[in-house]
């Protein structure tokens, strides 16, 4: 599946806080509960770097899919950038903390220009994590 469907709307907030914004960046967090906190579908409008602060892992689940198929390992200071691309949002989706304790990871979207791509490309990242779908970003 790569688009939503036209008769559902998701929200389009890649976190639970605004942090920073100006007219070429907006910045959240996103605060996963430990044992399995759930942010919920979602879904990227904007190319968007990803950044965990601290290791941690979790599981995705694209809207369409039966079940929670996209894990990812992230160590300290794991980086993904992800263009999305000016063709559409990419597919809904939501996350899931599999640790014991809370883990926080930043999305900074890049917001004063279109994507320069039409079309959305695989993830690339640091080599600090893996995700087992990198053409979706997985915490975002």
């Amino acid at each position: 599946m790569s688009e939503s469907t036209p008769d559902q709307k998701f929200p389009t907030a890649p976190g639970d806080e605004l942090v920073f914004e100006n007219d070429r960046v907006r910045v959240w967090s996103m605060t996963l509960a430990a044992n399995g906190g759930i942010y919920d579908f979602h879904q990227h409008e904007h190319d968007h770097v990803i950044l965990w602060p601290d290791a941690g892992r979790a599981e995705a689940m694209q809207y369409g899919d039966d079940d929670w198929t996209i894990s990812q390992v992230a160590e300290r200071g794991f980086t993904m950038f992800k263009t999305v691309g000016s063709g559409g949002p990419m597919v809904p989706h939501r996350i899931r903390n599999l640790e014991d304790h809370p883990v926080t990871h930043y999305i900074i979207e890049l917001i004063s220009e279109p994507s320069p791509s039409p079309v959305t490309l695989p993830t690339e990242s640091n080599g600090r994590g893996h995700t087992t779908n990198p053409g979706m970003s997985v915490g975002s």
